[in-house]
Order: C-alpha cells, then sequence, then structure tokens
C-alpha cells in the first residue's frame, strides 16, 4: 500500500474548464435572444483607476463580449462621493436591460464598502456579496438567489472534475469574505467535513496534510500543499490579491 508521500496531486486545468463553461453560457445566451430578443445584461462598476482593478474589469468585460452578455461600464473618478456612488447603483438597479451588478472592489477609504454593497439589488447581486444572499448561503436548507463566483467556481471544478465532495474532509486556506468564508459555507452544503486554516491557526501543516480536498484561498500561490489529494484550483479569474482584500478580511 502507498504511503501519503507517495500520493500525487491532481492538477486541475481550469483553463479548459472555463472554456467549456464559456461556450455552454454561449449557447444559452443565444437561446435567450433567439426565444425572447433579449440578452443578460451585466453592469461593471469601477471607481479610480488602480491597475488591479482595471485589470480584472477589463477580463469581465472581455468574457461578457465572448458569450455575447451585453455589459453595461460605469467608470467613476476615485473621488466621488458616496453618495453619488449608490446613486448611481440605483439608477443601474430600476434599468430593466441590467440584469446584474458587479462594484468592483476595493472601493476608495472615504467609502463605505458594505453600505455600497448592501444597496445593490437582491436580485441583481450577482457578486453574492449582498447580506441576505451570504445569509442565506451559510443556513441550512436556505438557498442564495447568488453564489460569490470564485467560491462556486472551486465547487464547479470539483464537480467537473469527477471529484465528490461529500464526506470529504476539506481544508480551506483563507478566510477572506470574498472567497475563503463562501467557500467554506459551499462545502458545507455539499457534505464535506470543513477546516478553516487562517493566520492564527496552530499547526496548519499537520491540518493540510491530514486533508481529502485543499482549497487555497489565501492569495499567494503554493502556500499550503497536502500529501493526500491536493487541487490546485486554477480559477475562471484570477484570485483577489492580497491588496484587494481588505483588513478585515484577510488572515
Amino acid at each position: 500500500m502507498a504511503s501519503p508521500s507517495d500520493r500525487k496531486a491532481t492538477i486541475i486545468d481550469g483553463k479548459a474548464i472555463a472554456q467549456t463553461i464559456r461556450s455552454e453560457i454561449a449557447d444559452e445566451v443565444r437561446h435567450l435572444s433567439q426565444k425572447y430578443g433579449k440578452v443578460p445584461g451585466l453592469a461593471v462598476v469601477i471607481v479610480g483607476n488602480r491597475k488591479d482593478s482595471l485589470s480584472y474589469v477589463g477580463m469581465k468585460r472581455k468574457a461578457c463580449a465572448e458569450v455575447g452578455i451585453r455589459s453595461f461600464d460605469m467608470n467613476l473618478p476615485e473621488e466621488v462621493l458616496e453618495s453619488e456612488l449608490i446613486s448611481k447603483v440605483h439608477e443601474l438597479n430600476a434599468n430593466p436591460d441590467v440584469h446584474g451588478i458587479l462594484v468592483q472592489l476595493p472601493l476608495p477609504k472615504h467609502i463605505n464598502e458594505e453600505k455600497v454593497l448592501g444597496e445593490i439589488s437582491l436580485e441583481k447581486d450577482v457578486d453574492g456579496f449582498h447580506p441576505l444572499n451570504i445569509g442565506k448561503l451559510a443556513m441550512k436548507g436556505r438557498e442564495p438567489l447568488f453564489q460569490p463566483c470564485t467560491p462556486k467556481g472551486c465547487l464547479e471544478l470539483l464537480s467537473r472534475s469527477g471529484v465528490s465532495v461529500k464526506g470529504k474532509n476539506a481544508v480551506v486556506v483563507g478566510r477572506s469574505n470574498i472567497v475563503g468564508l463562501p467557500v467554506s459555507l459551499l462545502l458545507l452544503k455539499a457534505d464535506a467535513t470543513v477546516t478553516i486554516v487562517h493566520s492564527r491557526t496552530p499547526d496548519p501543516e499537520r491540518l493540510v496534510r491530514e486533508a481529502d480536498i485543499v482549497i487555497a484561498a489565501a492569495g499567494q500561490a503554493m502556500m499550503a500543499v497536502g500529501s493526500n489529494l491536493v487541487l490546485r484550483l486554477l480559477m475562471l479569474e484570477p484570485m483577489p490579491s492580497m491588496t484587494q482584500l481588505s483588513d478585515r478580511d484577510t488572515g
């Protein structure tokens, strides 16, 4: 019988899976267009000129174009008032051609991120960050309208790679509101036994070694490597950098 040290990690080709998913979505959008004369509309709001944020937003807009989703671009200056940003969000809430709204994080320090995200219509919160969506994600027997995209991508990668989560010992490295926490909740809903490793966890190496599934959500490649089934998840879009997560989200 092979020892744990003899086992090899399973590498998931996230790019190939992402391309398959995009092809499926493109077919669905074409069907909607032909049957109803409408296509999904996604509004992406960005404040300021951070290079990393601009890069992420550019990728999102490119992805929309590839699958036929209509993109609504809203670029606001760094000095925009919080009240003005919220007013713009309300305009998008009221626009019937906009079916989803993304506010690119982080926002400038003078703007309350939680307040702005809470103003997005629950029905258009495609990032899944609205308190009601996160709350339902955390509750047994409830389902949110939307799930955060990167955590959902993690579970989709596992599913499409033939990895059963049910009954597995899963370790999530990181506890951010954007990835670590919601992916832990999704794993729980899929009947995994979940441990979250963070900056205050004693002996994290042991926990990772004993895991069946490891999801690294700490923003640093190869930060933790387990000796059992380790899944190096190449996300559908790049992981947020640590500079994009607020102090309360990291660790």
